[in-house]
């Protein structure tokens, strides 16, 4: 079955930086689309950065571009997601997920994001 574990999360400054990396098992990875989603406290989740499974074409949120990259290592099967610029708005737990996703049960548990000062 469908495995994602999302790492790196945590309580930075804003304008802080951090790296996120999500696992997956459980299908073929290399040839599918990835993508890096968020959701923030009472709020819907929402579309951040989708990567071309050979690394090529990326997307990005208007809310995240110029300061979140997307990358991913096939042989290892993770998708990366580097932040910078780090505002409080950007305060979620980070997910990923095929692009489209999967279905309901494909979700991981998702890594926390804040941006405090």
């Amino acid at each position: 079955q469908v495995q994602l574990v999302e790492s790196g999360g945590g309580l930075v400054q804003p304008g802080g930086s951090l790296r996120l990396s999500c696992a997956a098992s459980g299908f073929t990875f290399s040839v599918n689309d990835m993508g890096w989603f968020r959701q923030a406290p009472g709020k819907e989740r929402e579309f951040v950065a989708r990567l071309a499974p050979d690394g090529g074409r990326r997307y990005y949120g208007d809310s995240v571009k110029g300061r979140f990259t997307i990358s991913r290592d096939n042989a290892k099967n993770t998708v990366y997601l580097q932040m910078v610029g780090l505002k409080p708005e950007d305060t979620a737990v980070y997910y990923c997920n095929t692009f489209p996703p999967g279905s309901s049960a494909s979700w991981g548990q998702g890594t926390q994001v804040t941006v405090s000062s």
